[in-house]
């Protein structure tokens, strides 16, 4: 199996890819999409709202921390979680600007 060369890639591309993986995934979209829709941090019923298991939405909760995409508080014995609206920004102007730069032409692959 190879291995990703990242290095090779410039740290704006890197990071366009990793706010991708954000939404990558629908249990991390259906994850992002609840927190949104709550306009609150939640704090400890993802799952019973996402009917799925506790590890699985553990692992998609841990990847869209480390992306920066949403926080986490911990109060004992609950963590609770929201969107941190910087990073939330960034994917907006980062997806916007990637997304403006192509302009569609008539003689391309048709």
């Amino acid at each position: 199996m190879g291995v990703t060369k990242t290095e090779i890639f410039t740290e704006q591309q890197n990071r366009i890819a990793d706010l991708a993986k954000a939404f990558s995934h629908p249990a991390r979209v259906a994850i992002l999409q609840l927190l949104i829709s709550r306009k609150a941090c939640v704090c400890g019923d993802l799952v019973d709202e996402l009917e799925l298991a506790q590890a699985t939405v553990s692992q998609h909760l841990k990847e869209l921390k480390r992306i920066g995409i949403i926080h986490g508080e911990i109060n004992p014995p609950r963590v609770c979680y929201c969107i941190n609206p910087v990073v939330w920004s960034e994917a907006q102007k980062t997806f916007g600007s990637l997304l403006d730069t192509f302009a569609p032409t008539e003689s391309c692959c048709n």
